[in-house]
């Protein structure tokens, strides 16, 4: 069947109920949101269980709360005998990534996630900075647009997600620049992300400096399994190549399209999204149409997955 990549999904993905009837059912899995909450020192499951919406979208919720989803996720395919030969995640999805490869313990990946949200919400005001999806254009026609749209602030490719989608992030005029000329620099459209912030631009090196300090107080070990880092799109292989690319990543673009080639020039035919929504999955679809694609995010995905692929 060639091999399986597990992928998990980043921030935008969170949903109110996510996970929840996964807890319910999973003694193994119940545990794990329970041990989250004892070390973050607030109830993060009510949050995701039952919102409110606007508080499970401020970043410091969904970040913790994501990667919570995507661990319990990963540990029912594990009893169930499914496992990665290699993994990566968009973005805050690579703590998911990382737990699964055995690289980080699941409680130690959401409590990083948490401290990511937080320093990434004070590292810019709220209002200054956001982002925006640049659909229909090549990567070239988006660095134009970027290169015009910096007359009026910092503005920078963040995310090269599939062909024809790549997303820009920075200063709100850059920004408001950028998608009202998107149009003339050859793009269908050009849509604002309802995100908190400015993220995976250079705006965001101060969160990267405090985030190297969290780093340091939890333990990294050698991953078990190929673990693909989105800012290099290359293999990370040791505890320090690790946190380096987690310190990059904040402020660097997320490598998504090269990733899941990668996965697939190196074997992999079955790719399972594991974790909230299906965002990576029309993602893949685009990048290699040909691989086949699951998702896991629930008790009936979990089957209906597990049943396809035994």
């Amino acid at each position: 069947m060639g091999k399986i990549a597990f992928v998990f999904p980043g921030q935008g993905a969170q949903y109110v109920g996510m996970a929840r009837d996964i807890a319910e059912q999973s003694v193994t899995c119940r545990e794990i949101i329970y041990a989250a909450d004892e070390r973050l020192g607030y109830k993060l499951s009510e949050v995701m269980f039952h919102g409110p919406k606007e508080a499970l979208t401020l970043t410091e919720n969904a970040q913790p709360a994501l990667v919570t989803a995507s661990v319990v996720c990963s540990q029912l395919l594990k009893e169930a005998g499914v496992e990665p030969d290699m993994v990566a995640g968009h973005s805050l999805g690579e703590y998911a990534a990382l737990a699964a490869a055995g690289a980080l313990s699941n409680i130690d990946a959401i409590w990083l996630t948490r401290q990511r949200g937080l320093y990434m919400t004070s590292a810019v005001p709220a209002g200054q900075g956001g982002m925006a999806a640049v659909l229909g254009a090549s990567q070239a026609q988006v660095e134009e647009l970027c290169a015009y749209a910096a007359q009026f602030g910092v503005l920078e490719i963040a995310n090269y997600n599939c062909p024809g989608q790549i997303v820009i992030s920075g200063e709100m005029a850059a920004l408001e620049a950028a998608v009202a000329q998107a149009k003339a620099y050859g793009a269908k459209k050009a849509m604002p992300l309802a995100v908190s912030g400015p993220f995976h631009c250079s705006l965001l090196s101060e969160a990267s400096e405090r985030l190297a300090e969290a780093l340091e107080q939890v333990m990294f070990e050698a991953p078990q399994k190929m673990v693909i880092a989105n800012y290099s799109a290359s293999p990370v292989c040791t505890p320090q190549e690790i946190k380096q690319a987690l310190i990059k990543q904040v402020s660097h673009p997320v490598r998504w399209e090269e990733s899941i080639r990668l996965m697939v020039n190196n074997g992999v035919e079955t790719i399972i999204e594991v974790g909230a929504g299906k965002v990576l999955t029309g993602l893949t679809k685009r990048i290699a149409p040909e691989v086949q694609l699951f998702n896991v995010e629930n008790m009936e995905s979990f089957a209906a997955t597990v049943a396809a692929l035994s």
